[in-house]
């Protein structure tokens, strides 16, 4: 008996590494369009439960600002002028007691004014406010300051329930977000408490 070596050719054939990249790939890709799709859910996620934080954060800070202020003094296209507080206890309104929920470049928006020394006690009367002439001279007199509650909203208006300032006392403002590519209403309502006489 003859001792030849015997061969063992244990690999792999090119039909078979083929198969196995193809396999590999379509793997991957399976993996990748998953990755993409589970990141483009999370972004969706984060900007709806971003704007769904911005809405209830402005629905706190509107009602509670309706609910215990004095009075809601005026209601204008694009503004609702609203007396805070007495501070004083002078029975008028005067600069730093007045606010203004306005919307305008797609923000609805929080504006407060801080008078210059010497002036803080100055008084506004409502027929100014109501006639809608009285804010745009507080702007250039005053330091006013902006807080921004609901970025980029649209289609934004106010219903007062059929009664006129500064006979007013609830207020709904209404808008709509983009979330998600998709257009949703909204709608805050407030009711003053207890109008000053």
């Amino acid at each position: 008996m003859s001792m030849r070596p015997k061969h063992n050719f244990k690999g792999f054939t090119l039909v078979e590494l083929l198969v196995a990249l193809m396999v590999t790939s379509i793997v991957l890709t399976a993996v990748a369009t998953l990755a993409y799709a589970m990141g483009t859910a999370n972004d969706a996620a984060d900007d709806t439960s971003q704007k769904q934080a911005q809405v209830r954060y402005a629905t706190l800070r509107i009602s509670e600002l309706i609910r215990y202020s004095k009075l809601i003094c005026g209601v204008h296209n694009e503004d609702l002028a609203i007396w805070r507080a007495d501070e004083n206890e002078d029975g008028q309104i005067n600069i730093k007691e007045l606010v203004y929920v306005e919307w305008n470049s797609g923000q609805i928006r929080l504006l407060e004014f801080s008078p210059p020394p010497g002036h803080e006690n100055d008084i506004i009367s409502i027929d100014d406010i109501k006639a809608g002439t009285i804010k745009n001279g507080l702007i250039a007199s005053t330091d006013e300051s902006y807080t921004v509650l609901v970025p980029q909203c649209s289609n934004v208006w106010l219903f007062t329930h059929g009664i006129l300032a500064p006979e007013t006392r609830r207020v709904s403002i209404f808008f709509d977000l983009v979330e998600d590519g998709a257009v949703h209403n909204y709608q805050i309502s407030a009711t003053l408490r207890c109008k000053s006489g």
